[in-house]
């Protein structure tokens, strides 16, 4: 089982299952989202997150339509995002997961958008320059 949590550990939840590879997405908008050079996300079946604490203080931006990013109202932390037409699926934030975690590297997303000031490192991964594969 995986656990993870946000900064200041109000919002708790656990994973079933084997962890998918961790996409890195270079667009503005997770970014803006992550405050840093890019997101680091990991695509989870909704049926193997379950909360453990916090729901309550969990709050949504929906600055796409149909797509909510889903934070903690104390600390701020993103903690995923998802569709609301495919409820079946989740983008967690790979940052929330207490290590270890057992997760690989999957590939680069995004990339004609990334930061200027960011150079993404040779790491031998796929990189795509818009949107995700499949």
């Amino acid at each position: 089982m995986t656990t993870g949590s946000c900064l200041c550990g109000a919002v708790r939840f656990e994973l079933a299952g084997q962890l998918a590879p961790i996409q890195f997405c270079h667009c503005g908008h997770c970014r803006k989202a992550q405050g840093s050079a890019f997101g680091s996300n990991i695509p989870v079946a909704t049926a193997d997150f379950r909360l453990l604490a916090g729901e309550d203080v969990l709050r949504a931006y929906e600055h796409t339509p149909g797509k909510e990013r889903v934070f903690c109202g104390t600390c701020g932390s993103p903690m995923f995002s998802r569709l609301l037409a495919k409820p079946e699926t989740m983008r967690l934030r790979a940052g929330t997961l207490d290590t270890p975690t057992g997760a690989v590297r999957g590939f680069h997303f995004y990339v004609e958008g990334k930061a200027d000031w960011w150079e993404i490192a040779d790491d031998g991964l796929p990189r795509y320059p818009g949107a995700r594969p499949g």
